[in-house]
This record gives C-alpha cells, structure tokens and sequence, in this order.
C-alpha cells in the first residue's frame, strides 16, 4: 500500500463546543442505533452498529433496490404487466401487509413497486419476485448477490419481504446504511418516485404509509419499517435539508410508539448538533498515483462529489487527509474509474474513507512509452 498525506486543512481547536442540547435516543429505546451523514461519508452514532438482528419488512428495501437495478439494467420495465402467479397468491394472500392483489391479477411493476414501497405489501413483494425472475428462490438468490456486490457483509435474505424465516434472513445496521446509500446513490430519481409517499391506492383500496418520519421531520423521506416479535421496532429512513443528506437506523426498539420517537429525535439531534463544512469543491484533485505500464506514469486522483466533514457545534479542528492506494497502478485505466481512497481524519470524530477516481484515461503504453518509461527509471 502506498500513501501520501496532505497538509492539515483546517487548524487545531478543542470539540467542546456543543449547540443546542440534544440528544440521540436512549438504548432503553433504541438499543441498535446508527446515524450515516450521506454527503459526507461520516458515521455520525454507532449503537451495536455491526449486531446481527432480523429486519422484518425493512427486508423489502433490497427488494426494491434490486428492482431499481433491474429497471437500470433494462431487466425490468416499469410498465410491464405481470399475471400474480396462483401459487403465489395462495401462499401470499391476505397475509400480513398487502396491496389486496385478487389472484391471478394483471399488474404492472410500476404499481408493484409503489405497493411494497408505501404499503409494504408482502404480496407485492413477492410477486414482483416471482414475475422478475420466474421464481421467488431465484430473485432472493439474486438480492443476496447484490448485497455482497454493494459491501453488506453481515446480512442474509431468506424470502422478498422479511416474513419470518426462523432466522435465515437477518442483516446490521451498517449493512442497512450501506444498502440506503447504494439506492440513493445510483438511483436518485426512482427513490425520488417511489419512496416517501404518505398513502398508496391499489384496486379502489387507499392505505396509508406508516413511515414515522414523513411529514414529522422536515426533510424526511422515508424509508422502511419493520417488526419481529424476536427482533422488535425497526425503522431504517432518510431525511435531506439544504443538501445534507443523513440515513439512520433505529432496531430493537420495544413499542411502534418508542421506536417512532426514537427515530425522529435520532435525525433531529444529527441536524442540529452537527454542521457540514466543504473542504473540497466537485471534482477537486487532491493528488496522484503512480503508473505501470501506460502511457503516462501518473493518473491524478479527483474526488467527485467534493470533500465535506461534519463537526459537533462550532469545533474547528486539525482535519488530515491521506491518499491511500494499492500501487502502482497498472494501466489501461478508464477516466472516473475508482482507484484510490482519501482517508479523512478529524480529531473527535472516527475515521472516514470516500473513493478517488482517475481524473483522466491513462492507455497502456506503446514501444516509446516503454523505452521513456524504462529510461526514466533508469535516472531513478
């Protein structure tokens, strides 16, 4: 691993400064707690972040994931018309939440997807699972390789929806975070269209979302709530103000009612104690790497969406960023591919890491490339 570190950017103070007197919720009420600053890439509260629990419903955001993936990659059409499948509808009928599909129903993937999104319905999910890929065991293999493609590294799913498996499904709070960010991320626009509605109607039949955040907490936008009688209250949501977006967790929570309150004060006390600083504009150079075998020897390192830090109240400290790559690199290297890492370091907070990318196309290297590269080396 080769490093390089930058200069401190900001000047050392103490992080006393507190604003305000806010709070994260208790652990008598939120025992798993997690709270992700999206724009920045901080973990801002990490409560049994990497404890194994079973998400119930919020099961249902990688189903929609996968759909959004699927709809990205051309696999799925919004207004394609599934026939909900008898077998399905003898399994999924009237069981728990649902959308009220009558059986052998012709449904587009458009409403499917508003159903399990609003509603939660655990029909929807699973016969948009089984129109998708012909079998419900088939979609589930595939949400389990999307986990493992995005980073989840501690999470299983065992059916679309999260009814109770005897523990084959269950996921983390950092997992959870990891699959917001990765559907916010890549797909702003079909988050944008199908989560955060306060009410959904199938069939003549209106239902409300039960998301304890939309419309209570300003900015807010869903996502997904849960319940196991093993695991308790769950809620995985999202809120953006002024472009600082926060994703949190709350699990284990023992009452609806708890876990409500849980989560609202949990991003309520992320946007009031902390503020977001710019350190680096869209794509800013923050160095280079070096090159093997290209036409260059070395390829600059841009961070695409900018560098940003979140700081208790006031605190102004001493922040530190260091390049951090696996190198040199080996050409061909494509412009914007992913390359390296910035560790940012700011004292009283943990450690953060964000992707560099290559700031431009560097090619393998022709017969003179080779010879000014072995000269140079040479000199060296």
């Amino acid at each position: 691993m080769i490093a390089y570190a930058t200069a401190s950017i900001l000047a050392a103070q103490p992080l006393s400064a507190q604003v305000g007197s806010a709070q994260p919720p208790a652990t008598e009420d939120a025992p798993i707690a997690y709270l992700l600053d999206l724009t920045s890439g901080q973990v801002l509260l990490s409560r049994e972040a990497d404890r194994r629990f079973m998400p119930a419903s919020i099961t249902k955001v990688m189903t929609t994931f996968l759909a959004f993936e699927w709809i990205e990659e051309g696999r799925l059409v919004p207004r394609q018309v599934f026939t909900v499948d008898p077998e399905v509808w003898d399994e999924w009928n009237n069981v728990g939440s649902t959308m009220f599909l009558p059986n052998r129903a012709r449904v587009t993937v458009d409403q499917l997807i508003h159903g399990v999104t609003t509603v939660s319905a655990n029909d929807g999910a699973a016969a948009l699972a089984h129109g998708a890929a012909g079998s419900i065991d088939a979609w589930v293999s595939e949400m389990n390789a999307k986990a493992r493609e995005i980073g989840m590294r501690d999470s299983h799913f065992g059916t679309p929806n999260g009814w109770m498996d005897n523990g084959k499904t269950f996921t983390t709070a950092r997992d959870l975070g990891t699959l917001a960010a990765s559907m916010i991320g890549r797909h702003p626009s079909k988050y944008r269209h199908y989560v955060g509605r306060t009410e959904y109607t199938y069939n003549d039949i209106t239902q409300p979302n039960h998301d304890p955040i939309s419309g209570r907490v300003r900015g807010a936008d869903g996502i997904k709530t849960g319940f196991t009688n093993q695991a308790g209250y769950g809620f995985l949501g999202s809120a953006e103000r002024n472009g600082r977006r926060l994703v949190m967790v709350v699990a284990g929570s023992p009452r609806s009612s708890v876990r409500d309150r849980a989560s609202r004060e949990l991003l309520e006390w992320g946007f009031r104690e902390f503020e977001q600083k710019q350190l680096l504009g869209r794509g800013a150079i923050v160095g280079e790497a070096q090159v093997q075998g290209g036409d260059a020897g070395t390829v600059g390192l841009a961070v695409p969406g900018g560098v940003y830090v979140s700081l208790p109240g006031d605190a102004d400290p001493r922040i530190e960023m260091t390049i951090s790559y696996r190198g040199p690199l080996r050409a061909p290297i494509a412009e914007n591919e992913q390359v390296a890492e910035l560790l940012i370091q700011a004292e009283g907070m943990p450690d953060y890491r964000i992707p560099l990318h290559a700031a431009a196309e560097v090619g393998e290297a022709g017969f003179l490339d080779r010879v000014a590269n072995g000269f140079r080396g040479w000199l060296r």
